[in-house]
């Protein structure tokens, strides 16, 4: 079994103007893909070979392969920030909605705290919303760090690495993480992931 380059869960050009096709080519097809290439050549007749990609990934954290985890890890989380954005846009209801207005106070504040994490991350990484035991919050990872590791349940993930938006707004990442959040940010992924009992795991 190989770890499988899901595609993108929406046409290429399905989130202009906001992240144009060209980002997605380079982004989906060829940054991402290249990880899942190099995670699949790494684990090639090893006892890993079989195993599904969130194994990999906490198996290689702990065993300090750091080359094998950054590749699994990146593989990950660029799957699930796929599954973040929405064509469409969406808002948070039900018990999404009731627990970002508890633990935000509104909408409006927990954009806001994901702007600031995102703009403000230093050099290349993720921000996150993340439900620990049921409680939401904002956090950030760096490189290729993944809160997949960390005991807590992502919701949503905004990638904040230079090739998620160059192409695009060149160094202006706030124009991007604005777009993303304002416009793009796939409330009804989060939703499910709150429901879900178990942490969404990556497409075989």
């Amino acid at each position: 079994m190989t770890i499988a380059h899901p595609p993108l869960p929406y046409a290429q050009d399905a989130l202009e103007p906001h992240i144009s096709a060209d980002t997605l080519a380079t982004h989906h097809g060829k940054h991402h893909k290249a990880y899942v290439d190099k995670v699949n050549a790494a684990i090639e007749g090893t006892d890993l070979a079989d195993k599904p990609l969130e194994e990999i990934v906490h198996h290689a954290e702990g065993s300090g392969n750091k080359g094998l985890f950054n590749n699994a890890a990146q593989s990950w989380n660029h799957a699930f920030y796929w599954e973040s954005l929405s064509p469409s846009k969406t808002t948070p209801a039900g018990d999404l909605a009731a627990a970002i207005d508890r633990d935000f106070g509104s909408l409006d504040e927990l954009k806001k705290k994901l702007k600031e994490t995102a703009v403000n991350h230093f050099a290349s990484g993720w921000a996150w919303l993340v439900s620990r035991d049921g409680t939401l919050s904002v956090t950030d990872t760096h490189d290729a760090g993944t809160e997949l590791t960390a005991g807590i349940k992502p919701l949503l993930v905004i990638d904040v690495w230079e090739h998620a938006y160059y192409i695009d707004r060149k160094n202006l990442r706030p124009a991007y993480v604005d777009a993303v959040v304002d416009e793009l940010l796939n409330w009804d992924f989060a939703a499910e992931n709150l429901a879900r009992d178990t942490t969404w795991t990556y497409p075989a």
